[in-house]
């Protein structure tokens, strides 16, 4: 398995790996039209969508996305966000997210990036094992309700030299 930048060829599978996998975990239900969001995330050059592959088969993606002015949760020029975590169902268990979570933070490095933030579900467990297991705390301050019925938790992790 590697984790890469996404070729412009594979942004569709990508788009339907991230609805397949949110709707396997019935993540979608309280706000089906996030589906659509998920879909457009990192299509339109914003923030960088990275993948996890193995051969020719994608596993997952994750994609950084710096601060700008229409960012969820990041506050400043130095925090970016992680958006669009999903890994294939198939996939689950075998070090793909950790993978992904893993490139995104040493990227965030790259970048001069001070702290990652991220939203996620409660009912996200999986993933926030990940991000714990990075050392990601919980940041309750800054948990946010996008529309009614969708309570987003966010995490955040400190980048030390």
């Amino acid at each position: 398995m590697i984790v890469r930048r996404v070729l412009p060829e594979e942004m569709t599978a990508v788009s339907d790996l991230r609805v397949t996998a949110y709707l396997a975990d019935g993540l979608l239900e309280a706000s089906p039209e996030y589906a659509e969001t998920l879909r457009l995330l990192g299509a339109d050059g914003t923030g960088e969508v990275l993948v996890a592959v193995d051969g020719e088969r994608l596993l997952g993606t994750i994609m950084y996305e710096p601060w700008s002015p229409d960012s969820e949760v990041a506050r400043s020029a130095d925090e970016a966000e992680i958006r669009a975590f999903a890994v294939a169902p198939q996939a689950r268990g075998l070090g793909v997210g950790r993978a992904l979570v893993n490139a995104l933070v040493e990227r965030s490095r790259e970048e001069g990036v001070v702290r990652v933030v991220l939203s996620t579900l409660p009912q996200m467990r999986a993933a926030q094992f990940v991000y714990r297991a990075r050392g990601f705390t919980r940041a309750p301050e800054r948990d946010w309700t996008p529309v009614p019925g969708v309570d987003l938790q966010v995490y955040e992790l400190e980048l030390k030299d």
